[in-house]
């Protein structure tokens, strides 16, 4: 019983933490005329996907690779389609020329490099595969390249668009508390809903590959959602477009790596299949841009996700 408490509890915590960490971070970035995109890319992503990490940390700990791969590929591709379409609903998404450049493809090419090392093992004799510890070690190596390239960016680049003198900007330590509180809230929100949708499934008898992919996956990304969602209504588009691309990138390099560097994650050959339809999504959003108005991901394009991710959900069901 207390964990259905905990699950209503979560969502409301998901909310209301989403909410004062964008507060915060918008406010760091316009006090310090730091982009917008370098906030939602470092702290924002990292407070959202803290969720992901705990999972994955504890799933790897207790040998439940499917949970840990599942969740990430699931995130992903829940990000890319399920956020961004509703993101994109509630407000269109114009998309600046450094995001389309650098950003999603360093997205694209951290999921193919996620694809080669979980498959390489078919080049040798070992016929299991898997995303071994030195593998885990290449992908952390990757994530550091990836935030020293977000280091210059904030170094160098400076958005003078950013800067709005209507909107009120915090102390720093207020910003810091809304930012701490919110990556609490998102934290124990995200927990909560997981561990109650884990029980939920579980009572029904789901593999746990397909409770990665699809209940946790979701639940995990829920702080990614409502983020992302506010930011859009909020129509501070950086944060909502920055926070999905910083969080693959995250659940990508950071969390898997993390994750294979704990325990070697043993990868199925069905899993491919999702990390497909990770390079399908990126590279729909890629195609997308250019289709709509000023390089910005319109309403129709929303509904297009959506509908997308709906039948990826069904195919899911099916595999079972």
């Amino acid at each position: 019983m207390l964990t259905y408490i905990l699950f209503v509890i979560g969502f409301v915590l998901l909310i209301k933490g989403a909410d004062i960490l964008v507060s915060g971070a918008s406010s760091i970035a316009k006090r310090y005329n730091i982009s917008d995109m370098v906030v939602a890319l470092t702290i924002v992503s990292f407070g959202t996907s803290m969720p992901e990490l705990i999972v994955n940390i504890l799933a790897s700990m207790q040998g439940q690779s499917a949970i840990a791969i599942g969740n990430v590929f699931g995130s992903n591709v829940a990000n890319l389609l399920l956020i961004l379409g509703v993101a994109a609903i509630i407000c269109p998404l114009p998309i600046k020329r450094n995001t389309i450049l650098t950003e999603i493809p360093f997205s694209l090419i951290a999921t193919l490099l996620v694809g080669f090392l979980a498959n390489a093992t078919i080049f040798t004799d070992t016929d299991q595969l898997f995303i071994s510890r030195a593998d885990g070690f290449i992908l952390l190596a990757f994530f550091i390249m990836f935030m020293a390239y977000i280091y210059n960016v904030a170094k160098t680049n400076h958005d003078d668009e950013i800067v709005d003198d209507s909107s009120p900007v915090m102390p720093v330590m207020k910003a810091v508390i809304y930012i701490v509180l919110g990556v609490t809230a998102l934290f124990l929100g995200g927990k909560w809903v997981v561990d109650g949708a884990v029980e939920i499934a579980q009572s029904f008898g789901l593999s746990e590959s397909f409770i990665g992919l699809t209940i946790v996956a979701i639940g995990t990304s829920l702080p990614e959602l409502v983020t992302s969602a506010i930011a859009a209504y909020k129509r501070n588009i950086d944060i909502a477009v920055g926070n999905v691309i910083g969080s693959n990138i995250f659940n990508l390099l950071w969390i898997l790596g993390i994750s294979a560097v704990i325990n070697p994650l043993p990868f199925s050959t069905i899993s491919n299949t999702d990390i497909l339809m990770m390079i399908f999504a990126s590279t729909l959003l890629i195609i997308a841009m250019p289709i709509g108005k000023k390089n910005a991901i319109d309403r129709w394009n929303g509904v297009l996700f959506l509908l997308i991710y709906a039948a990826y959900i069904f195919y899911l069901v099916q595999r079972g």
